[in-house]
Parts: C-alpha cells; sequence; structure tokens
C-alpha cells in the first residue's frame, strides 16, 4: 500500500475463481481484457486487491496456470492471511498473523474435526496454519455447523465456520473471513490518511457476501454467482442500490460495474484498440504502452491486414534513431526490429499468442520525457515467456503523442526465448 503517496481513487476487491478467472474460457478473453484496462487506467492511482478462498500456495499455482495481474494486495485462505506485493516481493501482514492466532489451536481443530466422518480433508496445498478444510455435502455442514463450534469453545478455540459452493467447508480463526480480513486493511489504510475515494468489491459464491457488507463499497455479483450468493442477495440487499448483479460473467461484470457505477474508464484497450488510426493523442504513457503491445499482438494474431502501412504506423511511433536492447542483450533500432515483423503475421494464430503487461509505472524526468517500467508477458504454445521492460518516451514538437526513443529489457524468472527471433519487443 506504500506504492502510492495518497488516498486510492479506487480499490477493486475481487475473488479470483469464476469472478476474474473464468475457467470455462481457456483463452482467458475477459481477463486479459480486464488487464489491459487496469494497466492502462488505473495501476497508477489505484489498489488492486485479490481476495480468495485459496491457500496462499494454491492461489501462487494459480498464478503460474493463469494471465494474472500482480495485486497490491492478496488475501487468501478466505480471509486468514494477508499479504502485499507480488511474487519473490511477497510480505506477510504480521499483526493479521498475531490476531488470527487468538483463540486458535490447529491440533485441537483437527482433533475435534476428526470427529466427523463426513468430513474429507481437502488436498494439503488447501491446508494453511490458520485454515482448515474440507469436503462435505450441504446436509451435512448444516448439522456440523450447529455442533462443532460449542465443542472447540470448550476447549478454549473460538472459530468462525464458511461454507460455499455446496461442498467446501472451512474452519478458520474468529475475525477472519473476506470481510474481516478488508475491513482490517480499510482501517490501515484509514489510519495512514489514505481512506480511498471508492471501494468496488467483486464475487460470485457464498464466501464472498461479507465483502458486500462492507457499507461504504460498491458491490458486483457477476451473472454467473452461485445460488448461495443470489440467496443471500435476495435475503440482504435486494433495495441495496450499491450491489448489482451484473448482466455478464467474470471479468466482464466487473468492468459493467465500473460502468453502472461511474467508478471510472469501463471500456477495455483490448475493446477500443483504432487499428486504423494509432495516432489518437493520448498523452498518456500508460495507456501508450498497453496500446502498442496490443497492436503488435494483433500483428502476430494475424488479426490485421498484412499491410506495409501497418508497419510504417509502427515505425511512426517510434524515433529513426530509437534502439530496443534485446534481453539476449543484442540492439538493433527499433524500426530494424518493426521490419522483422513482416515475416511473422499471423504465426501466433493457432499459437493462441498473447500479450499482457504487468505492473506498469511511470517516472516524469523532464517536462516531456517519461520513463516507463513494467513486466511483459508473451504466451506461445501454451509456454510464458517474461521480461522487465523499460521504456523512454518523449514528446515531440511535431508528434501528437509520445515518441518511443528507447527500449530496454532482461528476463525475469529464468525467462528465455527457444528461438530468439521471434522475441521482438
Amino acid at each position: 500500500m506504500d506504492r502510492l503517496d495518497g488516498p486510492p481513487r479506487l480499490i477493486l476487491v475481487t475473488d479470483l475463481d469464476c469472478t476474474l478467472v473464468d475457467h470455462d474460457d481457456p483463452e482467458n478473453t475477459d481477463l486479459l481484457r480486464f488487464n489491459a484496462l487496469w494497466e492502462a487506467q488505473y495501476r497508477h492511482d489505484s489498489l488492486l486487491v485479490y481476495s480468495t478462498g485459496r491457500s496462499m500456495r494454491s492461489y501462487l499455482s494459480l498464478r503460474n496456470k493463469k494471465p494474472l495481474l500482480t495485486p497490491d494486495i492478496a488475501i487468501t485462505s478466505v480471509g486468514s492471511e494477508i499479504a502485499y506485493g507480488g511474487g519473490d516481493s511477497m510480505v506477510s501482514d504480521d499483526v493479521w498473523v498475531a490476531r488470527m492466532g487468538e483463540m486458535w489451536n490447529r491440533e485441537i481443530v483437527l482433533e475435534e474435526t476428526s470427529k466427523f466422518p463426513q468430513l474429507e480433508p481437502q488436498p494439503d496445498k488447501s491446508q494453511e496454519q490458520h485454515k482448515v478444510s474440507f469436503f462435505v455435502g450441504r446436509e451435512h455442514a448444516v448439522e456440523i455447523m450447529e455442533v462443532l463450534p460449542g465443542r472447540l469453545l470448550e476447549r478454549g478455540v473460538v472459530v468462525k465456520l464458511v461454507y460455499s459452493n455446496d461442498y467446501a467447508f472451512d474452519v478458520l480463526p474468529r475475525g477472519s473471513g473476506k470481510g474481516g480480513a478488508l475491513t482490517y486493511l480499510l482501517e490501515k489504510l484509514e489510519s495512514e490518511g489514505k481512506q480511498p475515494c471508492n471501494i468496488l468489491v467483486c464475487g460470485d459464491s457464498g464466501n464472498d457476501a461479507e465483502l458486500f457488507n462492507i457499507p461504504q463499497a460498491y458491490g458486483v455479483m457477476v451473472s454467473n454467482s452461485h445460488r448461495e450468493l443470489l440467496q443471500w442477495h435476495e435475503e440482504n440487499a435486494r433495495d441495496n442500490p450499491k450491489i448489482i448483479l451484473a448482466s455478464e460473467r467474470c471479468g466482464a461484470g466487473m468492468m459493467e460495474a465500473l460502468q453502472r457505477f461511474n467508478l471510472g474508464p469501463s471500456v477495455s484497450p483490448r475493446d477500443g484498440l483504432d487499428t486504423e488510426n494509432f495516432h489518437v493523442e493520448v498523452l498518456d504513457p500508460a495507456h501508450e504502452v498497453v496500446q502498442f503491445y496490443l497492436l503488435y499482438e494483433k500483428w502476430r494474431r494475424g488479426e490485421v491486414e498484412k499491410s506495409d502501412k501497418y508497419l510504417q504506423d509502427l515505425k511512426s511511433l517510434s524515433s529513426p534513431l530509437g534502439m530496443f536492447v534485446h534481453p539476449s542483450g543484442v540492439e538493433k533500432l527499433i524500426h530494424e526490429w518493426i521490419d522483422d515483423l513482416e515475416n511473422l503475421h499471423g504465426e501466433g494464430k493457432e499459437k493462441q499468442f498473447r500479450v499482457w503487461l504487468d505492473k506498469v509505472s511511470s517516472s516524469l524526468i523532464s517536462p516531456e520525457t517519461w520513463i516507463v517500467k513494467f513486466d511483459k508477458h508473451e504466451l506461445s504454445d501454451g509456454k510464458v515467456r517474461s521480461c522487465s521492460t523499460r521504456v523512454l518516451l518523449s514528446c515531440q514538437e511535431d508528434k501528437e503523442k509520445p515518441t518511443w526513443m528507447h527500449i530496454q529489457q532482461s528476463w525475469l524468472d529464468g525467462s528465455c526465448s527457444d528461438d530468439q527471433d521471434k522475441w521482438i519487443f
């Protein structure tokens, strides 16, 4: 949360499975649409928070399988864990860890739950120090939830039980849950003088219901929400104008909520990309780099006509003397790399080729010059390659938008292209 100097314009809090991540969409269409919108329009002054029932290990596993952006905050294990940042830089909230340890004893929880044969333990990757998880049918879950808390209280353990999706049964410390974790974070921001201008919470299942109880938050239940959340809405929030049921599923429903609540831009650059006119005046470095790589992706996927004009238009975005330093260390003029694109038109169509940017940030280093930093990820044939990228943009007197002066990349996380000639930009 220290990334922003002042109050966030928006805190977007979203569940992952079946909310941001649509497991029925192997192309990750709406997730990639959301990614482009967030990096182009929100990353610079807003906070992205993932709030998932997955354990930390399971969440990290999902990040290796899906094109998820790096969040500012990850709430995992149904609100019993909070970490800041992403990847190797994740830092656990020690105050929250200590709070979760109050009147909690995992061994006693395991002993008492073992007395219910209907409870089937979930895999080890779903278990954490402050989360004990099972599979169980609804009828048995209701019976156990009436008995288990009392038995644990007799042994000095106070718990919170969360049941969702008609199968997931979680035993958690008191005060946890997605709502408890978000309330804690909002209080922390307020104490730092960073109370957000707006909050949007997004979910699809029963363990998300607590998020919609945050009074200052807008809420969207995506159209594919489970019946338990729809029932909660019918009983608790049917007349609340700040909570809506989207007409779209997953990420598309989240972007729909941005528009319906008037919280900010809601059209993804992937939807509004003008491949006929690259020179619409937009003096926004983040938007500029996101748009450039979408134009590059469309060429590689063959979604635009193969023409010399398209390549010349790409060249017009950069200086004739601009250099690109390939992650392998090879240096060439940006225009020469664009010439190399001619033979790659459409070659990524059958390879499900995709590009997305993460952690886009820009710094104004002179009145008309920016340094833009981001991680670039490229998917081809099911393999993701990633690099850290720095771009120098400058406003030229005769141009309507920033000009690309220099690009420098280095491989991330052991990434390396098997075919260096196909890694361009």
